[in-house]
């Protein structure tokens, strides 16, 4: 496995981990009251910084153990990792869109700013998530 597709499996394994992660404590924190009135902006912000470094001590170690095996082949990337890369971004980049636009749309109609900000959360969430499985799927099949 090259090195940046171990870096796609890394970042949508913590994604997904870390999205249901944040969904099970807001439902927790909001019990049997409505979700807006959850302090949620700690919970997200505790959700995203933690992904971010478990994604990055994960690569690290990733990196680590498959260097013992390939010492020459570690850290290397071609053309094939670029296409992969710039496929995976284009796809979730279009999920980024639909949230941006949910977001305008949450905001014209002066929505709680609880839906607003989750959309958003959401919407980098399925972007960071879709993106990876097109890399994964591109890495295994090939891109057409």
């Amino acid at each position: 496995m090259v090195y940046e597709e171990r870096n796609t499996w890394t970042s949508l394994i913590v994604s997904a981990i870390g999205t249901a992660i944040y969904v099970i404590v807001i439902l927790q924190q909001a019990g049997d009251g409505p979700l807006t009135d959850v302090v949620w902006w700690p919970i997200m912000l505790w959700t995203i910084g933690g992904s971010i470094v478990v994604t990055i001590v994960l690569s690290i170690l990733w990196g680590i153990f498959a260097g013992m095996g390939d010492p020459e082949g570690v850290g290397a990337s071609d053309v094939r990792d670029r296409d992969i890369s710039r496929m995976g971004s284009r796809v979730g980049q279009s999920f980024l869109l639909i949230a941006g636009l949910g977001v305008l749309v949450l905001c014209a109609f002066e929505a709680d700013w609880f839906w607003i900000a989750n959309t958003m959360y959401f919407g980098f969430a399925l972007a960071a998530i879709v993106g990876s499985v097109a890399r994964v799927i591109a890495y295994r099949r090939g891109i057409a």
